[in-house]
């Protein structure tokens, strides 16, 4: 094992940030199938991907079994975030557009993991965490309220996809909680994301199975399925696991959110997305907020 000695920490940036491009091109991905709804393409993005995770943590899987029984409830509460992020994730996106349901969805997720930390070790967030809290609940209550005008994309259902990506954060932060939980004595980080993720892949399952016969109505709907399953969902998390060998786990989650940026950049450019004003104005506060979460914690001399 290399993860405790960091001796490329360059190419372990240059790996996540590939993988942030890769995920931030999801969601425009997605309108070039518009026939194809987003709970089906929530179910083939991460259910073939979680899937295909399982599959590559293989035999350490096999031989993490034992002490994944007996953590059953983290795999399952895991199993419950993978599920329901990609149907909520998606339709967000389907509702208030790229942009938006990209930037709710990631920008609440820190709220919720710091939230999930103070609930179960009693962690206190620092002054910083309230003003970046505060700061991207303003943003989330002004998309709502003033960023449905313009050509923001989606359905024109701002509010409900703010809703949605709420949801979609939620259980982004809980699968992720989960996954770090797990990670101990005989299950490294890939047994733990293959746990999580391939449990999360057989939930979604039924899914796919009862939404997805658009994705074979053509071959445009079928590539864009393929591509979801294997480039961004399972690609860009082998990017990201290959990344862990060379940099820490907190300076690759920082560095994962440039992706609500790179989301938004391929929405304008390739879909036309446009924001009005209020939108803007709520992106802004978001942003803001992403970057104190960023920010390293101050250490305290006890």
């Amino acid at each position: 094992m290399r993860n405790s000695t960091h001796t490329r920490p360059g190419l372990g940036v240059v790996l996540v940030l590939a993988a942030s491009v890769l995920w931030g091109t999801t969601g425009t991905a997605a309108t070039f199938a518009p026939e194809v709804g987003p709970l089906a393409i929530g179910a083939v993005a991460l259910g073939v991907g979680g899937l295909l995770q399982a599959v590559v943590a293989g035999r350490g899987l096999v031989r993490a079994l034992p002490q994944l029984r007996a953590r059953w409830p983290l795999v399952l509460f895991g199993g419950l975030g993978v599920f329901a992020y990609p149907l909520a994730f998606y339709s967000s996106m389907h509702t208030a557009g790229v942009t938006i349901g990209t930037v709710v969805s990631l920008g609440s997720a820190p709220v919720f993991a710091a939230l999930l930390d103070w609930a179960t070790d009693r962690k206190r967030p620092s002054r910083r965490w309230l003003v970046a809290a505060v700061l991207g609940l303003a943003g989330m209550a002004v998309l709502s309220v003033f960023g449905g005008h313009g050509n923001s994309g989606g359905t024109g259902q701002v509010g409900l996809g703010v809703g949605l990506g709420l949801v979609a954060g939620v259980s982004y932060a809980g699968y992720a909680w989960a996954a770090h939980r797990l990670i101990g004595p005989g299950v490294d980080s890939r047994v733990a994301m293959g746990a999580v993720f391939g449990f999360g892949g057989v939930l979604l399952m039924p899914v796919l199975f009862a939404t997805g016969g658009p994705l074979v109505s053509s071959w445009q709907a079928f590539g864009v399925g393929t591509y979801m399953a294997l480039v961004p969902m399972f690609l860009g998390y082998v990017l990201f696991g290959l990344a862990l060998r060379h940099i820490d786990a907190t300076s690759a989650t920082v560095l994962t959110l440039s992706e609500p940026v790179i989301a938004a950049g391929f929405a304008a450019v390739i879909v036309g997305e446009r924001l009005a004003a209020g939108g803007i104005a709520g992106v802004v506060l978001i942003g803001a907020s992403l970057v104190l979460f960023a920010l390293p914690a101050r250490r305290r001399l006890s």
